[in-house]
């Protein structure tokens, strides 16, 4: 009898601890899913795993979360502001030097908050955290400045290419959301 009991112990303990554990996974989930949004399905499309891309993803936030990104002082918005006007105002004589002013703007901007400014599938990564609801018009915006470097974009797509510039680009400058974390 004794037996009994401690096996159904150890059964209900199972039992239990599993349950835990994936009610934690589901939650984990659906919060990943819920802050990234758009760039968790492609997290998911890239990785082809859930658990691989929800661990890509989980460690995206925790390199972000070490860094020090800081709003933007109000001289500096200033400044990046007429810049951007400059370069939208030079689209009209010159689209494919106003594409690239435009990529340089937005990772000065990035620069100056505190993201890293490796290669630019890191720079994507670290912008996804903070700004998972347009990585996608920065990934397209660079896809369309590579494209005119190579000569093959036309003014329409760098017209398309400064409007995605123009989305982080504007994130960028908020600061109401800014997170001030300090480095690790």
């Amino acid at each position: 009898m004794d037996i009994v009991i401690v096996v159904a112990v150890v059964v209900i303990l199972a039992v239990v601890g599993i349950g835990i554990w994936m009610y934690t996974q589901q939650r984990r989930s659906k919060e990943l899913q819920s802050h990234f949004g758009p760039e968790y399905d492609r997290a998911l499309e890239e990785h082809g795993d859930r658990k691989q891309a929800e661990s890509d993803l989980a460690a995206r936030r925790e390199h972000v979360e070490k860094l020090y990104i800081r709003p933007l002082t109000a001289d500096e918005r200033d400044r990046f502001s007429q810049q951007w006007r400059a370069t939208q105002a030079d689209f009209v004589d010159d689209p494919s030097a106003a594409i690239n002013q435009a990529d340089v703007l937005v990772s000065e901007v990035m620069k100056v908050r505190g993201y890293p400014i490796t290669d630019f599938d890191a720079r994507a990564a670290d912008v996804s955290v903070d700004h998972p609801r347009v990585v996608d018009n920065y990934r397209a915006a660079h896809a369309i400045a590579e494209t005119n470097e190579s000569g093959g974009a036309d003014t329409e797509d760098l017209r398309q290419g400064l409007v995605h510039y123009r989305a982080l680009f504007d994130e960028l400058l908020e600061t109401s959301e800014t997170r001030r974390t300090e480095a690790a």
